[in-house]
C-alpha cells in the first residue's frame, strides 16, 4: 500500500473537495462513518464561495491528503497570529477509523508548528459530539469550556434540525 502524500488545495481541486466534505458528514453517505452529522444538521457542510475564499488566502490553507492520487481527506488551517485554527476535517466514510485523520491532524501540526512557527492549535467541535471529543483528547487537546454560538440562520454551515447546537473551543500546546 502506497503511503500517503499530503498538499496543499488549489482552486482546482474546490470540485473534488466539496463532495469530500460533504460524504463525511451529510446525507445517508456519511452514515457510513462515525463523523456524521446527519442527525442533527441537514443541508450542506461547506459553502463554495467559502472554500474558494479559505483557499485563496495568505494566511489559510487547505491541506489534502491523498493516495495514488485519490483524495482521502481534508483539513482547513489558518494562521491566527501564533495560533493556528484547525477545520473543515474532513476524510472519506470508507477511510475512517484507517489512521488517515490521525495522519493529516499530525501533519496540519508539523505545518503549523514548523512553517508557521504557531505556539497554538485550536479548533471548534460541536459540543454533543463526545465521540468526536474524546478522540481529539487522545491526541493532546483539551476541553476550554469555552463556547461559541452555532450559526443558525446561516444555511451555507448547514440546517440545524435541533435548537440546543453550539461549537466548544478546543486547544493543544504545539511547543
Amino acid at each position: 500500500m502506497t503511503d500517503l502524500e499530503f498538499r496543499t488545495a488549489s482552486l482546482a481541486d474546490v470540485d473534488a473537495i466539496i463532495p469530500l466534505v460533504e460524504s463525511a458528514y451529510r446525507g445517508d453517505a456519511s452514515r457510513q462513518g462515525w463523523t456524521t452529522e446527519a442527525d442533527f444538521l441537514d443541508g450542506q457542510r461547506i459553502d463554495r464561495p467559502l472554500l474558494v475564499e479559505l483557499i485563496s488566502r495568505r494566511d489559510a490553507r487547505v491541506i489534502l491528503a491523498e493516495r495514488d492520487g485519490e483524495l482521502l481527506a481534508c483539513c482547513e488551517l489558518q494562521d491566527q497570529h501564533g495560533i493556528a485554527y484547525f477545520g473543515m476535517f474532513s476524510v472519506r466514510p470508507a477511510g475512517q477509523g484507517a489512521g488517515i485523520g490521525h495522519r493529516l491532524l499530525r501533519e496540519a501540526e508539523r505545518i503549523a508548528t514548523e512553517e508557521w512557527q504557531c505556539r497554538e492549535m485550536c479548533m471548534t467541535v460541536i459540543d454533543i459530539r463526545s465521540e468526536l471529543i474524546d478522540w481529539y483528547v487522545r491526541r493532546g487537546y483539551r476541553r476550554t469550556g469555552e463556547h461559541k454560538p452555532f450559526p443558525y440562520g446561516d444555511e451555507r454551515f448547514g440546517i440545524p434540525l435541533r435548537d440546543d447546537l453550539r461549537f466548544e473551543v478546543m486547544r493543544k500546546p504545539l511547543a
